[in-house]
Order: C-alpha cells, then sequence, then structure tokens
C-alpha cells in the first residue's frame, strides 16, 4: 500500500503541531510552577530555578530540533520534493548535526572547568553561552570565551557569554 503525498504531508504538520502544542504545555506548567512560589527565594528554591531554566532551555531546543528533522526528513521522503530541494534539505540536517555536536562538546568543556551548568546555542547569528553561576568576572568570561574560540573555531566577536544568576 503506498501513502499518497498529500497524505505525507499532513502526517507530518500534524506531528510538528502535536511537538509544537507539548513543547508549549511544557513552558506553561514549568513557568507555573516558578510563578507559583510567593515566598522569597530561599538557597534551595534558587537552585531548583536555575536547573529548570537550564532543563527547560534543553527541552525546548531539543523539540525544536525534533520539529526541523520532521520537516527536513519529509522534505527528503517526498516524491515531489526537487533534486535540488532534497540535496538542500540533507545537507540543513548535517549543518544541525553539526551543531549539535558543537554545543554538546562546548557544554562539557565548559563545565569540565568548574561551571555548575552551561548552555551553548550555535545559530547563523554566533555562538551564544549562558553560564550558570556567580556573576562572572571579565577573566571568567575570557576564559569561557577562550574555550569556545579554540572549540568552535570561531572569531571572538561571533560569541556572547551571558551568566544566568
Amino acid at each position: 500500500m503506498k501513502v499518497k503525498p498529500k497524505t505525507k504531508k499532513i502526517l507530518v504538520l500534524s506531528i510538528m503541531v502535536v511537538l509544537l502544542v507539548t513543547t508549549g504545555v511544557l513552558n506553561f506548567v514549568l513557568s507555573d510552577k516558578l510563578s507559583s512560589k510567593n515566598d522569597a527565594p530561599t538557597l534551595g528554591d534558587v537552585g531548583t530555578v536555575t536547573q529548570t531554566f537550564f532543563a527547560a532551555a534543553r527541552s525546548d531546543r531539543e523539540a525544536t530540533r525534533e520539529s526541523e528533522f520532521l520537516y527536513l526528513d519529509a522534505i527528503i521522503g517526498s516524491e515531489t520534493s526537487s533534486a535540488s530541494a532534497k540535496e538542500n534539505a540533507e545537507k540543513q540536517k548535517m549543518d544541525i548535526v553539526s551543531r549539535m555536536e558543537k554545543e554538546l562538546a562546548l557544554e562539557t568543556a565548559i563545565k569540565a572547568r568548574g561551571y555548575v551548568d552551561a548552555i551553548v546555542t550555535i545559530g547563523d547569528g554566533g555562538i551564544t553561552v549562558v553560564v550558570d553561576g556567580e556573576p562572572l568576572t571579565a577573566d571568567e568570561a575570557n576564559r569561557i570565551l577562550a574555550i569556545v574560540v579554540d572549540e568552535a573555531k570561531c572569531k571572538t566577536t561571533d560569541v556572547r557569554v551571558l551568566n544566568y544568576a
């Protein structure tokens, strides 16, 4: 039994909508838990909020990547897509995989230097690093910048180092 191209498109779009709704619900639930705390945050609460921030950021990033992969797979698997569109989709998939590998390597390298947690996002506009912990000194920010520039082989102007404190 052969599935019609129109049915494939509808199926892929439906899956993407489900992923989008799931991400929205998770975002709402996590932000609701954070805003429902009326007491002044204690040291334990701050750690929980920080862990939630980094977990939510990773979850959002993974959900977005999953939907991108589904979209690109639909283009690659479609009989109506041109050869150039399929080739472009395959190239985009490889770029995403490469970015994912670099992000993971950078996060690991930063955490190995003693930082509690870090999340790295590589986009077309550059690399953004968010580090957990006390406010960063200029020296610490420069150390993180050096790690990113060495590992990612990029310019210092392409990197933004932020602190989540």
